[in-house]
């Protein structure tokens, strides 16, 4: 698995996929420490919480914290992001009171000193952007946080956040899979009018990302759309697709899981992939599709079989 270095030291350097851990809630501690024990086995060090994952708040964070124990150690080996900002009940708040207290409320149930990234969940239209800056000095100048970013946001958001913000944002949590793929879509078409394609819904997000040093990684790699079910296996919707991912997978000895998550990491952008599974066999297959070599025509292949349009 390819890893990407993109914490300051003395963090490790990240796995291009993610462990997503919003729905591991209803399971036993067993089935919480073998879905971690099979991320770290496969390479996957990088961990990715949300206060409001789980009920009540810090849910989802309350369940890793009781399964998995680590010592000092082991606990350096790994990388733990959370997120905060969405308020149970359908808001948002970026406030320096909120940010704060989302922050120890995700240390004391993930049962750890530090958080290496906290991320701002969604965008905050009524944002404050000194508030912001205030809550982040505060927790990195305290040690309880070391890198910060966002998710869902706009470069325009970000520019503005960074008007206040001194520590560097460097990462970008955005939906992305083959068949949800505006981010890239948009780029392909541009200037085509008789294209919905061609319609920007992220400002050029892609190339701001890249010119800026700031990582995306794609949530729902597997989704159809937003929150649509899977289109692997999906052969009414998606049968082109599913037999192109068939033959790849034949081709490169892995799984279609393994491709369509190739299909994220060939992308130049080091997009990491965030996985919301809690199988653990989907953990193995997603890894070993991390570091496959797709052609640019297998890749254009796959993008043009999920629906989307080469001009």
């Amino acid at each position: 698995m390819r890893t990407l270095p993109l914490l300051p030291e003395p963090a490790p350097a990240a796995s291009n996929i993610i462990l997503g851990m919003m729905r591991i809630q209803s399971l036993s501690d067993e089935e919480i420490r073998t879905l971690f024990d099979t991320a770290l086995d496969a390479g996957v060090n990088v961990l990715d919480h949300a206060d409001i994952y789980g009920e009540p708040p810090h849910g989802c964070e309350r369940r890793f914290g009781e399964a998995v124990t680590l010592t000092s150690s082991e606990r350096e080996k790994v990388i733990i992001q959370s997120k905060a900002g969405i308020r149970h009940g359908g808001w948002f708040d970026f406030s320096r009171e909120h940010i704060l207290e989302a922050v120890d409320g995700s240390l004391a149930a993930l049962k750890t000193d530090y958080l290496d990234t906290l991320l701002l969940h969604r965008p905050d239209t009524l944002v404050e952007p000194d508030e912001v800056a205030a809550a982040f000095d505060e927790l990195h100048d305290s040690g309880k946080v070391r890198t910060f970013g966002v998710s869902n946001q706009t470069p325009g958001q970000i520019e503005l956040l960074k008007s206040a913000v001194r520590q560097p944002l460097l990462f970008n949590q955005v939906q992305l899979s083959i068949t949800h793929s505006p981010l890239i879509a948009q780029g392909v078409a541009i200037n085509m009018g008789a294209l919905e394609q061609s319609i920007s819904r992220d400002v050029g997000l892609l190339d701001y990302s890249r010119l800026n040093g700031m990582t995306l990684q794609a949530w729902s790699p597997f989704q159809k759309g937003f929150f649509d079910g899977v289109f692997l296996g999906d052969r009414e919707h998606y049968a082109d697709l599913n037999d192109l991912l068939d033959d790849l997978a034949a081709k490169y000895e892995v799984t279609p899981t393994g491709i369509a998550t190739a299909w994220i990491t060939r992308h130049p952008a080091n997009i990491q992939v965030v996985l919301g599974t809690t199988k653990p066999e989907r953990v193995r297959e997603a890894a070993a599709g991390s570091e496959v070599p797709l052609t640019r025509d297998e890749w254009y292949g796959l993008f043009k079989a999920g629906g989307n349009i080469v001009p």
